[in-house]
């Protein structure tokens, strides 16, 4: 049966499905924390909250980066489906399986290669998931559409994730588009503070939503790609 744990985003719900949806949702926590205090401060009524502004500006950032580690790891999740129930190598992304060749090849002993005779490849990459992680991790820099096609090709094999974020209202480029201008965002106020551009409780509610929508078709991304590979889903639908 489906993961049902459902959190109220302030813009929606969302049916924590992975196990990097569920810690998704619970990060977003301290995200409302920042809104209750904005609200506590400010009241509810239309029009400026003087010197409350830093609480948007700290929501944007808690929120970019909840999104980028939930992006890490539905995609580590992912991988550890494949390897836990593929049966053969050929279920694996190609860049991943170039990436181990060539690390063979530099291996100080001649009959590393060995090691991967009959399931030995699954004890071979089960062995550098996490350095693999890590790799990945450093290369992502920052959680923009680009990057995370190139993340979900290199982990997964899934061909740019990001043509799927469209929904009534959104289309993929401008689905794109408005998540670029978000992460720009955080790096404005991380870089610049003060000086950065102003942040309104609105687009903190509307990049809530907005992630919850991405990280919904993200999930189900994953595991129709998986469940392809393996003839096993992720979760339940």
């Amino acid at each position: 049966m489906k993961r049902e744990a459902e959190e109220d985003w302030g813009g929606g719900t969302m049916a924590a499905t992975s196990k990097a949806a569920e810690a998704f949702v619970k990060n977003f926590e301290d995200v409302h924390r920042l809104l209750e205090l904005h609200t506590k401060e400010g009241g509810s009524a239309k029009g400026p909250r003087h010197g409350l502004e830093v609480l948007n500006k700290a929501a944007i950032v808690l929120i970019t980066a909840f999104w980028e580690a939930y992006c890490e790891d539905i995609a580590a999740e992912g991988l550890q489906h494949l390897l836990d129930y593929s049966e053969s190598a050929d279920t694996f992304p190609k860049l991943l399986k170039k990436q181990l060749a060539e690390e063979i090849k530099r291996a100080p002993n001649d009959l590393e290669v060995w090691s991967l005779a009959g399931n030995g490849w699954k004890t071979y990459l089960s062995q550098r998931m996490k350095e693999l992680a890590d790799n990945r991790n450093r290369k992502l820099n920052t959680p923009k559409a680009d990057q995370l096609d190139k993340l979900f090709k290199t982990a997964l094999g899934i061909d740019k994730i990001s043509d799927q974020w469209s929904w009534q209202g959104s289309s993929v480029a401008r689905s794109k588009k408005n998540l670029n201008a978000f992460v720009e965002l955080r790096g404005s106020i991380a870089h610049r503070g003060k000086s950065s551009k102003s942040v309104t409780r609105k687009q903190v509610t509307d990049y809530i939503d907005f992630v919850r929508r991405l990280a919904d078709i993200n999930d189900e991304a994953v595991n129709q790609h998986v469940n392809r590979q393996t003839g096993k889903p992720l979760f339940d639908q």
